[in-house]
């Protein structure tokens, strides 16, 4: 069994899509990046490939290569999957902390666990996802942005 953390940070701003776990959240900002910005998928991609010491999302994904612009976070992690999978690797469970002021997300936090759920291969009893402030402290106190820490575990197979 392998453990991996990943962490991620992107800017909130007008006029993009906030998705988080590749559902699209109700919120007058979304998050700015190269790709969608999903910065929970990003987050868990991380920690899957720093897990099987397959190195980092910027790594297979750069944000200086045009095929990536715009694209879904979730698709990346789906080839994370693919390539833990190529590697004999299976994801054991993902917990993960949200941290932004606003928006509230527990009303979203069933759907997110599903979605990802999906995408790992695994029950969503196996996803955990938690959000939470900062109090009004720091960058997403301030909402200036959203960060996002995760945990894996992994399973090594024959």
């Amino acid at each position: 069994m392998r453990i991996g953390h990943g962490f991620d940070v992107h800017q909130l701003v007008l006029g993009r899509k906030l998705l988080l776990g590749g559902v699209e959240i109700d919120h007058e900002y979304g998050l700015l990046g190269h790709s969608d910005a999903d910065v929970l998928s990003h987050a868990i991609s991380d920690a899957l490939l720093g897990a099987a010491a397959l190195g980092d999302i910027g790594h297979y994904f750069p944000d200086t290569d045009p095929q990536y612009k715009g694209i879904s976070s979730i698709l990346l992690l789906e080839k994370v999957v693919q390539l833990l999978k190529q590697k004999h690797f299976t994801v054991h469970n993902i917990d993960t902390t949200i941290v932004a002021q606003k928006p509230k997300l527990a009303a979203y936090i069933p759907e997110i666990r599903i979605n990802l759920a999906k995408v790992l291969n695994v029950s969503k009893d196996l996803v955990s996802v938690k959000a939470t402030t900062t109090e009004q402290l720091g960058f997403t106190g301030r909402c200036e942005g959203i960060a996002v820490h995760a945990v894996c575990l992994l399973n090594e197979i024959d």
